[in-house]
């Protein structure tokens, strides 16, 4: 099944265009693939404006962002895959959405087995 991921960042990203929001993307530089100026990564993140007057030729499809940016006025062609994303949020008021890590499972809901698919309602008083 295909991931949810890059439908969220592609509509996320449109939300906060039409909104006249910066949209920006956290990425984990440290993910095979991802292609970004080392000298930006701090603490293995890097963090990228993906809003339309910063990025020219993108492509943002269900395996990868790619598109040309600059830093510091030095033209850049970046490359993140899907996987690398770890949040996509507005600049201005933080709304978005922070990714899991894509290697953990969920936890279960309590009173739910793990590896179960069977919902569960909890009563709150």
């Amino acid at each position: 099944m295909i991931s949810t991921k890059p439908y969220l960042v592609r509509a996320i990203r449109e939300w906060a265009i039409d909104n006249r929001l910066t949209p920006q993307i956290l990425v984990d530089a440290s993910v095979d693939g991802v292609d970004v100026p080392k000298r930006f990564v701090q603490d293995g993140q890097i963090v990228l404006n993906i809003g339309g007057d910063a990025i020219k030729m993108h492509v943002i499809d269900n395996e990868r962002l790619q598109f040309s940016a600059r830093f510091s006025g030095t033209p850049y062609d970046v490359l993140v895959p899907v996987e690398a994303v770890l949040a996509i949020y507005a600049r201005e008021n933080g709304q978005g959405i922070f990714f899991k890590d894509a290697e953990t499972p969920p936890e279960p809901e309590p009173g739910q087995e793990s590896g179960s698919n069977r919902p569960t309602l909890t009563l709150v008083k």
